[in-house]
């Protein structure tokens, strides 16, 4: 629908062409070859990178070569003007360093600087990072592994893997700027995550804070402040498409009372919605300020307990927003953290900036080791869990694209909204059923349960905050895994059998955290995690570079690529990211 959007433009890419500056036959000779790479750099961003929304990224290239600083402040004027967030400096020739540098403190910048023998480009890159380094505005260092002899030759792939990873960590840093967290409601029973600081969110991720008490949803629920059209076509698509289960309730409410709280969970998802991004038909309603939203990026809902303990649970809500499609059909997630967790909402952010794909918001519930599960159900373990797993649940929050019903090249999977199929989003529907909620929420509801196919490769990942030390962020690349039904319903059911339960394998490296499996259970810093499909904890760790966030604890296998002056800091990688983050401070301070 043309109002599920955010207002403001979509970070472009900014590509930087440096030229040695001297005129007399040595400029003029590399005028071409330098705009040749910029073009090759923008035309290889926009065929691969697409935005949230599933546009294609936009690249803006600067009018002239830039030679001297008349020319890199021509360059600024112009980005300014087009909404650059993130800048890619190339050249295949030496040029003046500091003359020539992005010197904008808040962007993310990386320079590309072409591995050849005439001018090389190299010594350039050399140079502007030292001067990167001097000046404190960190920079990204590519640089293609082999000498090459023209820029006309194609891009090597280890510049090509370079500029991908750094536009796509970029756009996520720059795409978050400006917008807004929205807490509805509080803090959700003490959950540390759930109280928010501002200064984390506006010094590190440059965004707003924005609050609304639960209360708004039941004034907007009393005055029909909702798209009434709207309402009766969700309501209508519900009651075909979500299967309601067995009532595990004790105290069973009525048919009647049952479908009054269909209803009320319907109308909460479109308010939630329109509360984050706003909805122009209320306007058409009398509704002016409600029309407009909060321009939320990503949002929380308290819940527990003031409202769930006479009110239907959000759990409905939550997973409909989460997902990638709704009564409306396909489209980009909502970002929803339960309990208001802010932490697990943020770290649901990135993966979904970084990857474009629903995120599964979980409980870090429990450890089985392989003992454990012998003696409950006397099944060996093995394969891929052969150490243990990670029981991943949540009270029905999670998205449906979390069932696994999604697939690539025949196999389990999870996709950008504008690459599922219809099919697919039915099959998530239909893996998916909504037993009413259990007396743990007295005012009903109903939870979203599905278990998660196996076969998944998996990252989970969960920003943390430490006092006096500030945000931290842990990540653990793995797979989800099937288990046989009997087992797997012997352990579900020792937690709560109305939930969605997924089975996650971390991967092990035999040191540290990741030692065995239930070091990683041990070392998880919260009780909530949040993961998608694939392994992209390189992207995560290089965009927590960009924001000053260190990691302290991953098992990517990847070499992490973060900016070039992370070296000056000592030759433990880990060790020095602490240190150049502590340094530097937050990225918007």
């Amino acid at each position: 629908m043309s109002y599920n959007k955010l207002i403001g433009s979509l970070p472009k890419i900014g590509i930087r062409p440096v030229i040695d500056g001297r005129l007399g036959g040595i400029r003029e000779s590399l005028e071409d070859q330098c705009m040749l790479q910029a073009q090759k750099v923008a035309d290889l961003l926009e065929e691969n990178l697409k935005y949230f929304d599933g546009t294609p990224v936009q690249c803006v290239i600067a009018d002239s070569t830039i030679g001297r600083v008349a020319e890199a402040a021509a360059c600024e004027d112009k980005f300014a003007r087009e909404g650059v967030g993130l800048s890619i400096t190339v050249t295949p020739c030496w040029c003046y360093g500091t003359e020539t540098i992005d010197m904008h403190p808040t962007r993310p910048k990386a320079i590309w600087g072409f591995n050849g023998t005439a001018r090389p480009g190299a010594v350039y890159l050399a140079a502007a990072l030292a001067g990167h380094t001097q000046k404190g505005i960190p920079a990204f260092s590519i640089y293609g592994q082999d000498v090459q002899d023209s820029v006309e030759e194609d891009v090597p792939q280890e510049a090509i893997d370079k500029l991908l990873q750094f536009a796509k960590a970029g756009i996520a840093v720059a795409t978050m700027q400006g917008k807004s967290y929205l807490s509805i409601g509080a803090v959700s029973m003490g959950i540390a995550g759930s109280v928010v600081k501002e200064d984390f969110f506006q010094e590190y991720l440059g965004m707003r804070n924005e609050y609304v008490d639960m209360s708004e949803l039941s004034r907007r629920i009393e005055k029909g402040i909702f798209d009434q059209e709207e309402f009766e076509k969700a309501l209508a698509w519900t009651k075909v498409n979500c299967r309601e289960n067995f009532n595990f309730n004790p105290h069973n409410k009525s048919r009647e009372e049952l479908d009054r709280q269909w209803e009320v969970v319907v109308k909460m998802a479109i308010i939630c919605r329109d509360l984050m991004i706003g909805n122009p038909k209320l306007k058409e309603q009398g509704f002016g300020e409600e029309a407009l939203g909060f321009n939320a990026i990503a949002a929380g809902f308290q819940g527990q307990r003031q409202w769930t303990d006479w009110q239907p649970n959000g759990d409905f809500m939550e997973a409909i927003l989460n997902s990638s499609f709704d009564w409306n059909g396909k489209r980009p997630p909502h970002i929803m953290a339960t309990e208001n967790d802010s932490l697990n909402g943020v770290s649901m952010l990135f993966g979904y900036l970084l990857t474009n794909q629903a995120q599964i918001f979980s409980d870090v519930r429990t450890y089985w080791s392989p003992a454990s599960v012998k003696r409950i159900t006397g099944y060996d373990v093995e394969g891929v869990a052969e150490n243990g797993f990670i029981h991943l649940i949540n009270s029905g929050s999670s998205a449906l694209d979390g069932s696994g019903e999604q697939s690539i090249d025949g196999k389990p999977a999870m996709k950008p909204f504008w690459e599922i199929s219809d099919s697919e989003n039915q099959a998530c529907l239909d893996a998916t059923d909504w037993p009413p909620a259990i007396d743990y929420f007295p005012g009903g509801g109903f939870s979203s349960h599905f278990v998660t196919k196996g076969g998944m490769p998996v990252t989970m990942c969960r920003l943390n905050l430490v006092k006096g030390l500030g945000p931290v962020m842990q990540i653990a690349e793995g797979w989800t895994i099937d288990l046989p039904k009997e087992v797997h319903d012997a352990l579900d059911k020792r937690t709560d059998p109305t939930w969605p339960t997924t089975w996650f394998v971390p991967r092990l490296t035999g040191a540290g955290a990741f030692k065995d499996v239930y070091s990683v259970m041990a070392n998880w810093g919260a009780n909530h995690g949040a993961f998608s499909y694939g392994h992209y904890g390189k992207d995560i760790i290089t965009m927590c570079s960009m924001l000053r966030i260190p990691v302290n604890m991953h098992n990517v296998e990847d070499e992490p690529f973060r900016p070039k002056d992370w070296a000056s800091y000592g030759m433990d990688p880990e060790g020095a990211d602490y240190r150049a983050c502590a340094n530097y401070g937050p990225l918007y301070k």
